[in-house]
């Protein structure tokens, strides 16, 4: 299956999760999948949340940033992967002076 990330309109989601401003998304959901080419401008964040159902990976396309994975943070780049499994809590924050552009992959593994 293809999934053309210029073709599925983007979505501007303000404060998701709790976080600080908005991202800009474009996004492919189905009953197991939740597949995101995501932005998050200066200063913005995704909110610390747990992924009780699911997983997550979040790719970095472009510019730089953080995680907050577990209480500590992790500092990401262009080329980065950050995972997070099944039980646990992260947040993506934006805390540089550029964009920051990501591929984020969320599995759900039921209850």
């Amino acid at each position: 299956m293809l999934i053309n990330f210029n073709q599925i309109p983007e979505t501007v989601i303000p404060n998701m999760r709790g976080g600080e401003g908005q991202v800009v998304s474009r996004m492919h959901v189905d009953g197991d999948n939740k597949i995101m080419k995501g932005f998050l401008a200066p200063g913005c964040s995704i909110g610390l949340h747990t992924h009780e159902t699911s997983s997550e990976i979040i790719f970095i396309l472009s510019g730089t940033g953080k995680v907050l994975y577990q209480g500590e943070y992790e500092p990401l780049s262009a080329g980065s992967v950050h995972y997070c499994p099944k039980g646990c809590e992260h947040s993506l924050i934006n805390d540089s002076d550029g964009g920051l552009t990501f591929f984020a992959v969320v599995p759900e593994h039921g209850a």
